[in-house]
């Protein structure tokens, strides 16, 4: 006999204690939320409130300026070509779904948009387009404003969204922190009037993690060491990455390696040997002998596995330049996306990418770099 899917037969019951919650802490404006409540959602409605939002409000997904819109997806380059490979992978575990994939910086204004957007469907249309500025203050609680706002990974469903117009949508976030350890965008993944999928929350975050580390491996280093605790085995994206110039000073490290090496923003430029119990040198010996793991103490009595690589050696994952999409293949994605978000009109795309409307005919006919 086929067992019914846990999460269809749960449903009705997740979305009452959902409107209980809603009934709560928007309604009747209680100090106390159910404790089917995540925190991290009652905290974000309660700072939609404190803005003055009022959940039955309509909501207008409203995009910034034509020059904000350039100016973002120029900052957000590196984040771009570094998230298209993971982008592309994700979505195919995501076929059968309809959901999608957002990219936002760390402002919560969208960059790109990938996977099934249906654009005859009006929240898609109005959601997934360059340059809609989706922060908690411009849309209240959705996955893309509330990781952003509490700086981890969150599952969204349907009525958890603070306003009622954005009730269709479920969505999974999870930020993305660049090598200096400060945000600089996050990825979201969204479904519209689509069966609940949890499991999206452990996606993200894993796909979030992967595009950390491309950008992290990305960063000019002479140096690249990979940590991890003893018993573990180095090599996958689960590894602390720790960038050194050529004098052994940090130019980048992942978030594993923050964690690891309980790091704040002086590590982040610090000399190695202020952060490993072990001479420089030797880790640029064990690059260069090829010594392969070995221990390396931390001042504070910890000891972690590493394996030093010198940088034309060093495996980079989802950052190798034959696994990523070249960036100029990324111009031109993001040229076809500027024309369909302003429904074929050459000219509207081209003001919001800052180019000339020749330029994108071009580009829409070769992949010529931008000019």
């Amino acid at each position: 006999m086929p067992h019914s899917s846990p999460t269809l037969s749960t449903e009705p019951q997740r979305l009452d204690a959902i409107e209980q919650a809603r009934q709560s802490v928007l309604r009747a404006r209680s100090d106390r939320a159910p404790p089917s409540l995540a925190a991290g959602i009652e905290r974000s409605w309660r700072r939609c409130l404190a803005m003055g939002h009022e959940p039955d409000r309509p909501v207008t997904f409203n995009a910034v300026s034509e020059g904000s819109t350039r100016r973002a997806l120029d900052a957000s380059r590196l984040l771009l070509q570094a998230a298209a490979p993971v982008v592309r992978t994700l979505t195919r575990a995501m076929l059968h779904t309809r959901y999608f994939a957002i990219l936002t910086n760390a402002d919560g204004v969208v960059i790109d948009v990938h996977g099934p957007v249906n654009r005859s469907d009006p929240p898609a249309a109005a959601l997934a387009r360059l340059g809609i500025d989706l922060s908690e203050t411009a849309v209240g609680t959705t996955a893309i404003g509330t990781t952003l706002a509490e700086q981890q990974s969150v599952w969204l469903h349907r009525g958890e969204h603070f306003f009622q117009d954005n009730v269709v949508f479920s969505c999974a976030g999870a930020p993305i922190c660049g090598p200096d350890g400060r945000c600089v965008g996050m990825l979201d993944l969204t479904g519209i009037n689509v069966v609940e999928q949890p499991a999206l929350k452990h996606l993200v975050t894993q796909s979030a993690r992967s595009i950390e580390n491309a950008l992290t491996l990305a960063q000019p280093h002479r140096l690249l060491l990979r940590l991890n605790w003893p018993g573990r085995v180095l090599g996958d994206d689960s590894d602390g990455l720790v960038c050194l110039d050529a004098d052994g000073y940090l130019t980048g490290m992942n978030r594993s390696a923050t964690e690891m090496l309980s790091a704040t923003p002086a590590t982040m430029a610090a000399h190695a040997d202020s952060v490993f119990a072990i001479n420089c040198a030797e880790l640029f010996d064990a690059a260069n002998q090829h010594r392969g793991a070995f221990e390396v103490p931390l001042w504070s009595g910890l000891r972690l596995f590493a394996l030093a690589q010198p940088h034309s050696s060093a495996p980079i994952g989802h950052g190798m330049p034959g696994q990523a999409v070249p960036l100029r293949d990324h111009e031109t994605s993001i040229i076809r996306k500027a024309v369909e978000d302003a429904q074929g009109n050459v000219e509207a795309a081209a003001r919001v990418l800052g180019i000339s409307r020749a330029t994108v005919y071009r580009r829409l006919q070769s992949k010529k770099p931008l000019s």
